[in-house]
């Protein structure tokens, strides 16, 4: 095998997810079973394990079609996801009885990577990367030239606003950071029942997408070392900005995705959020009077004119090196995110934002979210919008920082402490490393 990241950047999967496969995976690694079957040596069965609803009608489509064709037949069995799913996947490997697919968030990639549990299916799935915006496909390269996945859903992140409401307060929708903060002021002047929006600390994912945004790289390669930059300069200022804002009041501190955040949403006590574009999923549920009174726009810059956005959320379709038949599964994982049909069934029956730029426009997404009917081309500007994506850095202990993050940041909001902000992303990049080193991972800087 090539000297790629999964040779240099085994030993182990962070402690948090409770599998430690050591120097053993190194000593492994490229020692998976031989590729047995292919695409067109039929006939072929593949399993994946997937937990978007739906996917299981998709693959039927595939059977039924290319894959009777071809020869190869995708039984889907449905799987919690996050966590729970990198910690049964690589237990799994370890037994050498993993699956042919799975999905797999973009930022479980490097964890299972590091972990030999994911093949590189550049020979067989290279092709598929001009369906994707680079900053999409760059999450299932790690950087490499290897390909561990091939995208299949994208968050790219955005502005959501009440209109009425901002009409209502003379507000203009901001189109920078500062116009963010002053914007926030303004509405507080004119009514101080009310807030632009919250600071959140119980979805980190939130934060990391907009430190993505600002250039931030937390995880990052230096020869066969991790280095860390959750304690960045780019990372630092979003956290001093949204600190600033807490506290000073002109934002809410408290949590998302709770009763009281949905109420204010729901009544307008909140008339902004800094979200994704799956967003209007979740405002059908937590603010179902105000259908027909959101809007979306980009999210606000750093620098004026710049365009660039960060995302949070989104998964990918992997091949695992427990399959025998990885040409077979690469031809259906490209099929399944790269193929017209399947595009539409995806997004028909998972509600996914699909991450091919083919299918964000058109077809199953030609008309708004019916939450959003205000705006006609909420999907065409979503596209635009999702083709300014920032890179990402994922690293093998996201569980890690994500955990610190919560837990510091929390009480970082609740005491409205600008200071506490900064001190808390210090906890998180000190704790990252640390379970790095106490897991086996070399660690530059």
């Amino acid at each position: 095998m090539q000297f790629t990241m999964r040779r240099r950047l085994v030993p182990a999967l962070s402690a948090a997810v409770a599998v430690t496969l050591g120097a053993t995976t190194l000593a492994a690694c490229g020692s998976g079973p031989e590729d047995e079957g292919s695409a067109g040596s039929g006939p072929v069965s593949l399993t994946y394990w997937a937990w978007a609803p739906g996917m299981d009608k998709v693959a039927a489509i595939w059977n039924a079609g290319e894959g009777k064709e071809a020869g190869i037949k995708v039984t889907v069995k449905k799987q919690a996801s996050g966590d729970e799913l990198v910690t049964k996947i690589i237990t799994a490997a370890k037994a050498e009885k993993g699956p042919d697919l799975v999905q797999a968030e973009y930022q479980a990639l490097p964890t299972l990577v590091s972990n030999d549990v994911l093949a590189d299916i550049s020979g067989d799935a290279g092709d598929a990367e001009k369906a994707f915006a680079p900053g999409v496909w760059q999450q299932t390269t790690l950087g490499t030239d290897a390909v561990y996945a091939v995208p299949q859903d994208s968050g790219p992140m955005m502005f959501y606003y009440r209109e009425d409401l901002f009409e209502k307060y003379g507000l203009t929708v901001p189109t920078t950071w500062d116009e963010f903060a002053e914007t926030a002021r303004k509405l507080k002047k004119k009514d101080p029942a009310k807030a632009l929006t919250t600071f959140s600390s119980n979805d980190a994912g939130l934060f990391a997408g907009l430190s993505q945004q600002a250039g931030a790289k937390w995880w990052t390669t230096e020869g066969d070392s991790w280095k860390v930059g959750i304690d960045d300069a780019a990372t630092r200022r979003v956290a001093d900005f949204w600190g600033g804002l807490v506290e000073e009041g002109a934002v809410d501190n408290q949590p998302m995705y709770t009763p009281a955040w949905n109420k204010g949403l729901n009544t307008g006590k909140q008339i902004a959020w800094v979200s994704a574009v799956w967003a209007p999923g979740v405002l059908t549920t937590a603010a179902p009077d105000t259908r027909g009174k959101w809007a979306m726009a980009p999210l606000p810059q750093w620098t004026e004119g710049d365009n660039t956005t960060g995302s949070w959320g989104g998964s990918s379709t992997a091949v695992t090196n427990d399959s025998r038949n990885k040409k077979a599964a690469a031809e259906f994982a490209t099929w399944l995110n790269t193929d017209e049909e399947a595009l539409a069934a995806l997004v028909r029956e998972g509600g996914i934002y699909p991450a091919a730029t083919a299918a964000q426009t058109g077809g199953a997404l030609a008309e708004a979210p019916e939450f959003f009917s205000n705006q006609p081309d909420f999907y065409t500007e979503a596209a635009e919008i999702a083709a300014t994506t920032a890179p990402s850095a994922w690293g093998p202990n996201v569980n890690v920082a994500y955990t610190a993050f919560r837990d510091e940041f929390a009480k970082a909001a609740k005491a409205r402490s600008r200071a506490r902000f900064g001190a808390a992303l210090t906890t998180m990049q000190d704790a990252t490393v640390a379970d790095l080193k106490k897991t086996g991972f070399k660690v530059a800087g």
